[in-house]
């Protein structure tokens, strides 16, 4: 019976991955984690993640605050508390700092030539809807508590402390904080301070998985192909941890040590392109722009539903 149990399992987890197609640019992320994660969200009990605000969805990707739903009130940028951004829990700045792209040329030279912070940027697991000037307070700051800290958003709960550079997400989002965190540092072997370690260790245990983040971890390991193991419990992080780096890839398709970049080089063979910034997409053959498209604009697709659930639309001279 176990025996059986488990084949029925290894079976389940390979067709997931079969039919996975996760984003490749950030870009691509944030209008599929509306789209497939969060779409009927907005109104939910749990909201946006650092204030638990509710929000209407506008444009691709975006969304604007419901400052009624949650009793927020702006601490010094009201135009930016009237929006959401999409929350990297793990902030780019801390995982691109462990990469030696950033060192050469910072963010925009890792998108262009680092395989690895492309899939951390991306990666759905670490995206969340948030208040856009709590976001921005936020920062690259790491979690922490802020006890001391009067509250800065009127009844929202999370507090940031600029002094000692740390923020305080409210309690219904700490386990879930941690969590993230545990699968981004062990999936791409990043570093992380004993005391961050520590912190983030209590929360795991005293905030445990939700259903809202059983069912968040479903529909985002239907995408990327694999689940959260902090969240199913295969992992548990605890001191002296050793990462076991999954996520970890080699290279660039189509390119090699020294070689001049080519406006295709990050596609993969017979995959549809599409351009982030004129949501135009090209398909391999009889689209004359597909080996035009920009590497840092690129978002793929495996089919042209995909594209179209998107949001792109296909270039008007492909034959």
């Amino acid at each position: 019976m176990k025996k059986l149990i488990y084949v029925l399992t290894l079976l389940l987890f390979v067709s997931q991955t079969a039919l996975a197609d996760p984003p490749s640019t950030f870009t691509e992320a944030k209008v599929i984690a509306k789209q497939k994660v969060y779409l009927d969200q907005a109104n939910s009990a749990q909201g946006e993640l650092y204030c638990g605000c509710k929000w209407t969805w506008v444009g691709q990707s975006g969304g604007r605050i419901d400052p009624n739903s949650c009793g927020l009130k702006a601490r010094k940028q009201a135009t930016r508390a009237q929006r959401t951004e999409w929350e990297h829990i793990v902030p780019a700045w801390t995982f691109g700092h462990q990469r030696q792209c950033w060192q050469n040329g910072g963010r925009e030279h890792c998108v262009d030539d680092d395989p690895i912070f492309r899939a951390m940027e991306a990666n759905l697991f670490n995206l969340y809807p948030a208040v856009g000037e709590v976001n921005g307070d936020r920062s690259n700051f790491n979690y922490g508590m802020a006890s001391a800290i009067v509250p800065q958003y009127g009844q929202c709960k999370t507090k940031v402390d600029f002094e000692q550079r740390a923020a305080e997400p409210r309690d219904e989002v700490k386990g879930l904080v941690a969590r993230t965190t545990f699968y981004m540092f062990d999936r791409y072997n990043l570093s992380m301070s004993r005391q961050q370690q520590q912190l983030l260790m209590a929360w795991d245990k005293q905030y445990p998985v939700t259903p809202w983040e059983q069912e968040r971890n479903k529909r985002i390991s239907a995408i990327m192909g694999h689940p959260n193991p902090f969240v199913t419990r295969e992992r548990t992080w605890t001191a002296g941890y050793k990462t076991v780096g999954d996520g970890v890839i080699s290279s660039l398709p189509g390119k090699t040590a020294g070689a001049k970049k080519t406006a295709d080089a990050s596609a993969p063979a017979g995959k549809i392109i599409g351009n982030s910034r004129s949501h135009v997409y090209h398909l391999p053959e009889g689209c004359p722009g597909y080996a035009q498209v920009s590497s840092k604009n690129q978002v793929t697709f495996a089919s042209e539903s995909a594209a179209q659930s998107a949001g792109y639309r296909k270039a008007g001279n492909c034959k």
